[in-house]
């Protein structure tokens, strides 16, 4: 029986793993040839021999999925990588940069001096999902996931308290997925609206963290209006009657009135402020350029130049 000249390609991001389905090539070959450049560790584990070429009825081991044998093989098996399988690649430049012989910047960088990047990725993301601009979701979901890689590797790095990675992050995360959602991972009960499924994630969540308070856990540091809304919004599931919110004459209670009023209704207040801001925001420009147009300083408009160039 002949058997064919097989090429095994690793994945270079783990070259040390096996695929599988190779296991039939290598057990009917009559020679096994590993590439060089995958190293004597590898080469001594697979039993083979270093080499390039892909012997008479053999196998050549390689991680290169370029490698020159591929176009001459009578078989290639690849290696299978799940979703996600990038993400490795962040990590290891992210190892990269903050590891002596790296970037300086980086490697001075702190949780602290990190925050302003945190909170600007984030509000570009959120404009870039509102102006449904697809590549530019891609590429803030990237700066994103950045500082999520950049903050769990200066906690590895931590002499203090308990150092964790961003392994100890993923595990984390899937933990609280898994069980905030028993009726999709253990079907112990019966989730069937999104309402439903929200109210369900708030009592995990409680019993989970044993909060004292309803408001517990509400981040204060977030814009006025969300903070508002998600107050009225917790303290609503815990019956808090509408009439105990704040009221008053102030301006703070009037805004917070507000917002109140839009959340009960089912509107995200942060949302439709943005709306109107941004569209005020065009405005703006549209009468500066109409202005400039008119041969007139935009930045010297008295009113009446700029409800001459106003348009609604």
């Amino acid at each position: 029986m002949t058997v064919p000249r097989t090429v095994v390609v690793l994945s270079p991001r783990t070259p040390n793993v096996l695929p599988v389905a190779a296991l039939p090539a290598l057990r009917s070959a009559s020679s096994v040839v590993a590439d060089p450049a995958l190293g004597d560790d590898v080469i001594a584990a697979a039993g083979a021999t270093s080499g390039t070429e892909v012997p008479e009825d053999g196998v050549l081991i390689t991680a290169d999925p370029a490698h020159p044998a591929i176009a001459s093989a009578d078989e290639v098996v690849g290696t299978l990588e799940p979703p996600g399988a990038a993400l490795l690649d962040a990590v290891a430049v992210m190892d990269r940069l903050r590891s002596p012989g790296g970037c300086p910047w980086d490697a001075e960088q702190t949780h602290e001096s990190l925050l302003q990047y945190l909170v600007e990725e984030t509000y570009e993301l959120y404009q870039a999902v509102e102006d449904d601009d697809r590549t530019a979701v891609r590429e803030e979901l990237g700066d994103v996931l950045l500082q999520v890689l950049f903050h769990a590797r200066i906690a590895a790095e931590s002499a203090d308290g308990t150092p964790f990675d961003i392994d100890d992050v993923a595990a984390d995360l899937v933990a609280k997925l898994v069980g905030r959602h028993p009726h999709v991972f253990a079907g112990s009960e019966r989730i069937d609206t999104a309402e439903r499924q929200e109210h369900r994630w708030e009592e995990l969540k409680r019993a989970e963290k044993q909060r004292e308070s309803s408001v517990d856990g509400v981040p204060l540091g977030q814009p006025a209006v969300a903070l508002a809304a998600k107050l009225t919004s917790r303290t609503a599931r815990a019956g808090l009657p509408a009439d105990l919110l704040p009221a008053g004459t102030g301006v703070g209670e009037q805004l917070f009135a507000l917002a109140a009023r839009a959340k009960l209704a089912g509107v995200d207040p942060e949302a439709e402020l943005r709306t109107v801001a941004r569209r005020f925001a065009d405005a703006v420009r549209a009468a500066e350029r109409a202005a400039a147009a008119d041969g007139l300083d935009p930045h010297a408009l008295d009113a009446e130049a700029w409800k001459r160039h106003w348009v609604e």
